[in-house]
């Protein structure tokens, strides 16, 4: 189930099932002892209404105890004249012995064995089976014997509808007070997963305000402290690499007037080669600090026209680019950033795969929007067991895809950590008529958010 998979869910399905089994295990004791109570109430009334019965029928005279039998109301009991020989002189049962305490030593009272046809019948259905009841024996002063068939008391009474109702309402209020408690208990974790995410996309974020309770505000400062932590940590490296580009930068230039002066030829190509390849390293060893830095502001973008300007600069270097656009579309992003991205991208498939194709695609992932940037060349593919090493900095496939070997191994890598601090991904798919799909899915940013 869906209400199963999140934390509050969890806590919310708990609460409720320990609530009711706590409610249903009160009121399965509170009816049994409601039942033993009535029960027990209504034997001690039957014991009274037995001794009034045989109270009554003793002091009458003989003739009119017929006519008292007739005219009196039933009560619950049946009497009917039984041989006083026949009764046992000490009473049997718990009844028999309770009836003879009330009626005191003058009587003897004991219990006769019952006749099934004199236990009367449930009124709501005929079909149903006798009740079980008890036979007495009773005799009185005069030596007359009595034999009383005591109905046994009924079944508990039903509900009364207002218990009912209140019940319902007892069981919402529990359902809502649950809401609210796991509501509240998760809603700050709820809310550090939401700073963490957006620390992942901007590790400028604000830091995320220290109220709550103890154990909360406790975890709050971690979190917070540990993000000035890494933002420190960010900009240490950043200030150290570009400091270290920008002073290779003079004795390199110095180095490249130096090796024009050599005068084998072939050895000076081959110097100036290893010196671009050495400056290339140092600037996309600068882009990947700069592509982990996410000081650049974020802003709504037409990603229309953004891939449209990297692939007329791509043209106008000569570059064989197709772009299929998809007008009026925005995503929140940093410019440059993004553009870094998709140029790495574009200049990927351009050199290992010949030529770029480019296309735009809406879709939805977790219900929320997206934009699919699809990007096929016409190389031969990664292998699968290479599709996620290809993202690891400075990794490169030995059996290249290009017709020439190139590259720090470093384009993927700055091209995946733009995507993340997007809120988006990279993916590498193999195509079954040949070449490579990368995708690059993005957040769309809605009407809602725009305004």
């Amino acid at each position: 189930m869906k209400i199963l998979s999140s934390m509050w869910g969890r806590v919310f399905t708990v609460l409720m099932l320990g609530m009711l089994s706590s409610t249903a295990l009160t009121g399965w004791l509170a009816f049994g002892e409601r039942e033993k109570t009535l029960m027990q109430y209504r034997i001690s009334h039957n014991i009274e209404r037995t001794e009034q019965m045989a109270r009554a029928l003793d002091v009458l005279p003989t003739a009119s105890r017929e006519h008292f039998l007739a005219t009196a109301p039933p009560m619950g009991l049946q009497v009917a004249s039984a041989a006083s020989e026949s009764i046992p002189a000490n009473p049997e049962s718990d009844y028999a012995k309770a009836v003879s305490a009330k009626l005191g030593q003058s009587f003897r009272v004991s219990s006769l064995p019952t006749d099934p046809s004199l236990c009367p019948r449930l009124p709501t259905d005929a079909a149903v089976t006798r009740l079980p009841c008890e036979s007495l024996g009773i005799t009185l002063h005069d030596g007359t014997g009595l034999r009383l068939t005591v109905t046994p008391p009924r079944a508990t009474p039903p509900l009364h509808t207002d218990f009912v109702q209140y019940l319902l309402m007892f069981l919402v209020s529990v359902a809502i007070l649950s809401y609210v408690i796991s509501r509240m208990a998760m809603r700050p974790l709820q809310q550090m997963a939401e700073a963490a995410t957006a620390l992942g996309q901007d590790i400028n974020s604000p830091a995320l305000p220290e109220t709550g309770t103890t154990e909360i505000l406790q975890a709050t400062r971690a979190f917070n402290a540990m993000q000035g932590r890494i933002r420190h940590h960010i900009s240490q490296r950043t200030h150290m690499l570009a400091a270290i580009t920008h002073d290779l930068q003079t004795p390199l230039t110095r180095l490249r007037l130096r090796l024009e002066k050599v005068s084998d030829a072939e050895l000076r190509n081959k110097l100036i080669g290893d010196l671009s390849a050495m400056q290339m390293m140092i600037k996309e060893g600068l882009d990947l600090a700069r592509s982990m830095d996410s000081s650049e502001a974020l802003r709504p973008l037409d990603i229309d026209s953004l891939i449209d300007s990297v692939c007329s600069d791509a043209i106008e270097a000569g570059q064989k680019i197709n772009f299929n656009g998809l007008p009026g579309i925005t995503v929140l992003a940093r410019p440059q950033a993004l553009r870094r991205c998709l140029t790495n991208l574009i200049d990927n498939a351009v050199k290992y795969g010949y030529y770029a194709n480019i296309s735009l695609k809406l879709d939805k992932v977790d219900g929320a929007d997206v934009l699919k940037v699809l990007i096929r060349d016409g190389g031969t593919g990664i292998p699968e067991e290479f599709q996620k090493k290809v993202f690891e900095p400075f990794f490169r496939m030995e059996t290249s895809r290009s017709r020439e070997s190139g590259g720090t191994g470093l384009g993927l890598t700055i091209a995946q950590n733009i995507a993340q601090q997007h809120g988006g991904e990279l993916q590498l798919t193999n195509l079954t008529e040949g070449g490579l799909e990368v995708t690059l899915t993005l957040p769309v940013q809605s009407a809602s958010d725009r305004h």
